[in-house]
């Protein structure tokens, strides 16, 4: 805009001003600078005050919230300094504003809480007092002093070309180091020019469907929802295979089934592993029949009474795509994913992201890359593998007391109790009553599922806080003794 000539608004103080200070984008009026030049001082001043009270009442200018300096807001809206300092200076008259040596200027807080709410925007869902949701980790693990060194660590010695745009793979800084690390710790076969990265394994399913996995997916009859979830919405048609005692029933995979989407180590939610004979029935399977099996190792690192059960890719890594993330071992915030492809298809995955990474953060995946090549992430896993045992057997001791039936224990983040349709629902609506959020096993089942007779609770012991652990325990057995 034009304004009258001024002194104020010419100069190297303007030039300078202009690089200073936060960015404030404010709505002025049209015909903020029309009318006589005389009186239009004040005209400015009167439009830039409404505008910045406009903004704080609409929320964009939340509590607290800087202001540019009255110099630095006059050089970007072409004003005279005095007439942004007059507008300042008449908002914190009348409240809206405060100014503190050293601070600056800023919104007042009083003035941001009492403003109106600009739409009808809902207020996010709380977590439950009592949080037995499974499929989540404890937040409070999270390795903050590793990560943040990692990341200095990483940041430091990287290449400039690092953070070039990078191809669909993903960093082979970390592709390298998962190899090695996947092979060690779950057995996996697998080269860095097999791994595509992802940003977790739903992504990775939905990459996947139908290019890879054809247009008919078998999935276990109870199961994660968002696999089917990812499957459907992508174009493909899901069928249920039914869960025994030795995980998913092979011989009852219908015909025309193009791939199947497994959780062979610690079947969820039911617990239960793959026995050996069903892994090699599978593997068979696959061979026989041109299929593609989907191995989510989803939880495979925590372990607690049993040996280690690799994955199922070291017996097919021709017929088996490996996928896992880091959702359970450090958070779901870290976006980062990944697949262990069969050699032919390892091309065909990444050039479908496009000619670049489009979604994950590279800065990330070479922060994992340095926590794995030091030894952190190892550590972290252990001692994560000890809290969440020590958790399970607290869990345990207190169910077994009032004699209570679980199954699924043998590793994992959560376990199941048996009971009836009817019990579980009776449960599940008390649970609702006194803020206790568990899961029935019916949520879990596919829709076209046969085997429907089993029920129960799905109880995940991560997620409270340390703090709260004793009390949580308090609500969950006080629920299942007074819900006979």
């Amino acid at each position: 805009m034009e304004t009258q000539a001024n002194s104020e608004t010419d100069g190297p103080w303007h030039t300078h001003a202009g690089g200073l200070g936060a960015d404030l984008h404010l709505d002025l009026a049209d015909g903020f600078d029309t009318g006589p030049a005389r009186g239009r001082g004040a005209q400015q001043r009167r439009r830039l005050v409404d505008a910045l009270r406009a903004a704080i009442e609409d929320g964009r200018l939340g509590a607290g919230a800087p202001l540019p300096p009255y110099r630095s807001l006059a050089a970007d809206l072409n004003l005279a300094r005095g007439t942004v300092a007059a507008a300042y200076e008449e908002l914190i008259a009348q409240g809206w504003l405060v100014a503190r040596r050293g601070a600056g200027t800023r919104v007042a807080d009083s003035v941001a809480a009492s403003a109106p709410p600009s739409g009808t925007v809902p207020a996010p869902l709380l977590p439950p007092r009592h949080n037995f949701l499974t499929g989540q980790a404890n937040a409070g693990l999270f390795p903050r002093a590793d990560w943040i060194a990692a990341t200095r660590r990483a940041l430091s010695t990287a290449p400039d070309s690092a953070f070039d745009p990078t191809a669909p793979h993903g960093s082979r800084v970390l592709r390298e180091a998962l190899a090695g690390y996947l092979a060690r710790a779950r057995g996996v076969r697998a080269d860095p020019n097999q791994i595509v990265l992802t940003t977790g394994v739903m992504y990775s399913l939905r990459l996947l469907t139908p290019t890879v996995l054809g247009t008919t997916v078998a999935v276990e009859s109870h199961g994660l929802p968002f696999h089917r979830l990812a499957i459907e919405e992508s174009g493909a048609v899901t069928l249920p295979v039914p869960l025994d005692d030795d995980g998913a029933v092979v011989d009852a995979i219908g015909d025309g089934v193009s791939s199947l989407v497994l959780t062979p180590s610690h079947q969820s939610p039911t617990g239960v592993s793959l026995s050996p004979p069903r892994r090699a029935a599978v593997i068979d399977w696959a061979r026989r029949t041109g299929g593609l099996i989907v191995e989510d190792d989803y939880d495979g690192e925590y372990r607690y009474d049993r040996e280690p059960i690799g994955a199922l890719q070291a017996l097919g890594p021709d017929v088996v795509v490996y996928a896992g993330s880091v959702s359970k071992t450090l958070s779901p915030s870290v976006r980062i994913g990944w697949l262990v492809l069969p050699g032919h298809l390892a091309e065909q995955v990444a050039w479908s992201k496009g000619v670049r990474e489009p979604d994950a953060s590279i800065v990330d995946q070479l922060v994992l890359a340095e926590m794995i090549a030091s030894g952190a992430y190892d550590r972290h896993i252990r001692r994560s593998r000890q809290f969440y045992r020590r958790r399970r057997d607290q869990l345990l001791a207190r169910l077994t007391a009032i004699g209570a039936q679980v199954t699924g224990v043998a590793g994992g983040l959560h376990l199941l109790i048996p009971t009836t349709a009817q019990r579980e629902g009776a449960l599940m609506a008390e649970a609702v009553n006194r803020g206790i959020g568990i899961s029935p096993l019916s949520f879990f089942a596919h829709p076209a599922a046969t085997d429907t007779a089993r029920h129960g609770l799905i109880v995940g012991f991560g997620t409270p806080s340390a703090s709260s652990y004793s009390a949580d325990l308090d609500a969950l057995v006080g629920l299942l003794v007074d819900v006979a």
